[in-house]
């Protein structure tokens, strides 16, 4: 996710983590091809370095900047010198250019890429040449260095690495499972705001010889609205060997995680991001910097609103009693969106028999899915918190959540892939059925998912990452049979009405179902058994919220008669969902894909496992918002009746 995804100019008064730092996936084409994430490389305030592995296969790491030069590459898993290599050609305004060097891309083999911008307070960069004796080398990280990493370029050599919570007198190898060493001829004395200090050792100050020096800030604020915000975090924890292991609080999402054993016995580095694979209690991508071995998984760490805590007895992760560092990255975008079309791609397409294909506009963090052809499960479910690849809930109906591996798979930044059917979701026998595709960004302001696990208790107070007081909220068990029970403001009260999503019944008010929602926290409070909070049950919330001219959550009585609904907007809706509350109706959805025009509108049902319906002319364009015509049914326009509805422009 980066600045223009979000609809907005990157400004010069706040500076956003989705503009220093992305996370790109791609498929090699055995050529060339450029790789646009958002992040500048080069012209005024560019510069940085760009990290990539092989996925799929096994690889060297390759490491770029721009500071050494273009095609200079070095591999962390390796004390090897840099090297002149067709590996990236060029670093652009908005990425970069990869060649056709086979570690990072041999065709239709996929790699993971690492972007990481020059910024104070984040990153930076410093080459120098050795003198052989002590010394302090000036950098521009304007903040006290949390993690230091070291690579002679000239020759053979460890890569060095400094880490804060270890101290001056210790070291670790990049390239290595080795534990840190203490030894004082690496590095001097702790490092300050301006300039890091050097021992005598060859690997960092050998004289004559020529080094490159990655630097990496510490809770340093400088990011967010108001120029306060972290973004990125180098700390320790200390392992229980538990499969409930220890909590890390960051004060914010991590979307990258560095982890490595530092004391206690050897370990891999490793490195783990959302892009690939990151989700609450499930399985984790794992990749390497001290190997070439091609990705693998394993439940190792979740993330949560606040931090990530360790979930595996993993002596990698958390073995009793040694201590591992991390880097943690934030999770971004960090700005509110400015236009819809940043945040909600619609996509239409044909499925076939053995494999559906669809690719967005924007990297999304929800996929919601429906056959429009046929009757048949749809509306399906599927989120990067809960596990991209495959884990399946269904609007439909209450069923636990389901895990089908091949269902969908993230298989680039943007495009997700089945490739085989399933019960029909895809493609009846007899032929192509028609989908509609809806990618959702989790945005401030718009939209955002929590994970928790049920404790058993009655009140249950939950931390979200949205940022502002949600108004529509849909909850959903995952591992048992359960509703989707949906609450809100929009509803009439915060903290007693609720729908079922899966239903057609009104609203039902139940006095303190809800905690009062804030920009940071929602819950429940009162105890229904198998709903809200049943112990060792895993759950899902989906939250939404108003944005000026992007997305609005709201309400309206309904005339019989044409009416107009103003949402702020000025191209009018792409997406609509409607249901009335104060009687029975179905849960409607249209979009501008499939058709909102001044004529008939295909319509689909959350709550319905029918085919898309045709010929009916339900609502219009409208320029604010969107129109609910006269020929609107009860369930849309009931004279008097009561209406929910979700916007997005």
């Amino acid at each position: 996710m980066f600045s223009a995804d979000l609809g907005v100019t990157p400004s010069s008064a706040a500076n956003y983590i989705e503009d220093f730092f992305s996370t790109w996936l791609y498929t090699g084409n055995g050529t060339s091809q450029t790789i646009t994430n958002g992040i500048r490389l080069a012209g005024v305030g560019g510069g940085g370095l760009v990290w990539i592995k092989g996925r799929s296969g096994a690889t060297d790491h390759a490491l770029y900047d721009t500071v050494r030069g273009v095609s200079f590459g070095i591999a962390s898993n390796t004390t090897a010198a840099q090297v002149a290599e067709n590996g990236v050609l060029g670093f652009s305004t908005t990425g970069f250019t990869i060649g056709n060097l086979a570690k990072v891309n041999t065709s239709a083999a996929t790699y993971a890429s690492w972007t990481f911008r020059e910024q104070p307070k984040f990153f930076d960069i410093v080459t120098y040449t050795g003198t052989g004796a002590n010394r302090t080398i000036a950098h521009n990280l304007g903040s006290v260095p949390g993690c230091i990493i070291v690579k002679r370029t000239d020759t053979t050599g460890d890569w060095q690495v400094y880490q804060q919570d270890i101290g001056p007198f210790s070291y670790g190898v990049l390239n290595s499972t080795a534990v840190w060493v203490s030894n004082s001829n690496r590095w001097v004395t702790f490092p300050t705001s301006t300039e890091f200090s050097l021992g005598t050792d060859a690997t960092v100050n050998a004289s004559g010889g020529t080094y490159v020096a990655y630097l990496f800030a510490h809770n340093a604020g400088g990011f967010g609205a108001t120029g306060t915000d972290n973004v990125i975090s180098c700390g320790f924890y200390s392992g229980n060997g538990s499969a409930t292991g220890p909590t890390v609080t960051l004060g914010y999402e991590p979307q990258w995680l560095l982890i490595k054993r530092a004391t206690g016995g050897t370990g891999d580095w490793n490195l783990i991001d959302n892009m690939r694979g990151f989700p609450v209690g499930a399985s984790d991508a794992e990749l390497n910097p001290n190997l070439t071995s091609a990705e693998s998984t394993g439940t190792f760490v979740t993330p949560t609103a606040t931090g990530f805590q360790l979930q595996t007895t993993d002596a990698g992760y958390n073995a009793s009693g040694s201590i591992y560092i991390y880097i943690a990255i934030r999770r971004g975008p960090m700005r509110t969106p400015t236009v819809g079309t940043s945040v909600l791609s619609v996509k239409l397409y044909a499925a076939t028999t053995t494999s559906a294909t669809v690719t967005h506009d924007v990297t999304f963090d929800a996929e919601i899915n429906a056959n429009r052809t046929v009757s048949v499960e749809k509306f399906l479910f599927v989120d990067s918190l809960r596990g991209i690849n495959g884990q399946v809930l269904v609007s439909a109906n209450s069923n636990i959540e389901a895990s089908f591996p091949t269902y969908w798979s993230r298989q680039s930044q943007r495009t997700m892939y089945a490739p085989s059917s399933f019960d029909g979701w895809w493609a009846s026998a007899s032929g192509i059925n028609n989908h509609v595709s809806y990618g959702l960004v989790r945005a401030p302001g718009f939209f955002d998912i929590v994970c928790y696990t049920g404790d058993g208790t009655g009140a249950r107070t939950l931390t979200h990452n949205l940022g502002v007081t949600p108004e529509l909220w849909i909850n959903r068990c995952r591992s048992n049979v359960g509703s989707w029970f949906v609450g809100g403001g929009a509803l009439g009260s915060a903290t007693a009405d609720r729908l079922v999503l899966e239903s057609t019944a009104a609203k039902a008010t139940i006095a303190n179902t809800w905690q009062t929602p804030t920009a940071t926290t929602y819950g429940f409070s009162i105890a229904i058994p198998g709903e809200f909070n049943t112990s060792a049950i895993t759950y899902v919330t989906y939250l939404f919220a108003t944005v000026a001219g992007v997305s609005k959550v709201g309400s309206y009585t309904g005339t019989g008669t044409t009416k107009q609904i103003d949402c702020g907007f000025t191209g009018g809706a792409r997406f609509v969902l409607i249901k009335r509350t104060d009687s029975t109706g179905d849960w409607y959805v249209w979009d501008s894909a499939r058709g909102i025009v001044a004529g008939n509108d295909p319509y689909l049902l959350l709550n319905s496992t029918a085919a898309e319906v045709t010929g009916t002319d339900y609502v219009d364009t409208y320029s604010a918002g969107f129109e609910i015509s006269s020929t609107a049914p009860a369930a849309i326009n009931a004279n008097g009746g009561s209406f929910i509805f979700l916007a997005i422009a």
